[in-house]
């Protein structure tokens, strides 16, 4: 453990940031099953503060709405777990920061199905970048304790952020 934070993910982290404020870049995030813990583990890399503009906390469908601009209707037909979701959050994170880099996460840590019907395990992520066509993917890590879907998750946005922030996608 590094402080509150499991080594093998907080290590990650410096590599982002020092990306990031290498090419002047800066990233904020919006999570809804991860509940700020990829914000929490990019605050944990030295200077941060200099790139890491925050992050949006929206576990619920309204305030993935109100904080995100994510369409209520698209939510209320197809549920708050899946890709465009996952876009719009990211998008939305993008226009109300000054962030040139967004990661979005949306999914189920179960142990049972959401309010949808979705199954534990699913998961979307995006990422927005300034000037680029937004990326969403699926994951689906199957039902197993909610604690290593999380940290799975954390470990696939840090593996988008690095990309994008070495400017690869």
């Amino acid at each position: 453990m590094n402080g509150c934070i499991e080594t093998d993910l907080s290590s990650r982290a410096q590599p982002i940031v020092d990306a990031l404020r290498s090419s002047g870049r800066s990233v904020v995030t919006a999570e809804s099953c991860t509940g700020g813990l990829v914000a929490a583990v990019l605050s944990h890399a030295e200077s941060a503060s200099e790139c890491l503009h925050g992050g949006f906390v929206v576990y619920t469908k309204a305030q993935k709405h109100a904080a995100l601009g994510v369409e209520a209707g698209l939510m209320q037909l197809h549920g708050a777990v899946n890709g465009e979701v996952a876009r719009q959050m990211a998008e939305g994170a993008l226009r109300r920061s000054p962030a040139t880099v967004a990661v979005s996460v949306t999914g189920v840590l179960g142990p049972n199905p959401d309010e949808d019907g979705n199954a534990p395990g699913l998961v979307y992520l995006g990422l927005a970048e300034a000037g680029k066509p937004t990326l969403t993917v699926r994951h689906d890590f199957g039902k197993v304790d909610p604690d290593l879907i999380r940290k799975e998750t954390v470990s696939r946005a840090l593996e988008m952020l690095l990309g994008a922030a070495q400017g690869r996608k």
